[in-house]
């Protein structure tokens, strides 16, 4: 046997080795893309909400409701 044939075959050893323990590892949780995708996602709704919050509509349903709330009586 040569040393490329050597060195092949200890690299593909190496390389199915690695594979099995990645497939035994699974998806244990979220990678970075992942968490950039749901903070802007996040971040994304609450800018939405923030808009609608202070539009005029919603601002006097919600300072009405606020006010009958701690109306007495």
């Amino acid at each position: 046997m040569s040393m490329s044939t050597v060195r092949r075959n200890r690299f593909a050893r190496h390389l199915h080795a690695r594979l099995v323990q990645l497939r035994a590892a699974g998806e244990s949780g979220m990678t970075t893309a992942e968490y950039a995708v749901g903070t802007v996602a996040a971040v994304s709704f609450a800018a939405v909400l923030i808009t609608v919050v202070k539009s005029g509509a919603v601002a006097a349903a919600l300072t009405k409701i606020i006010s009958t709330a701690l109306t007495v009586g």
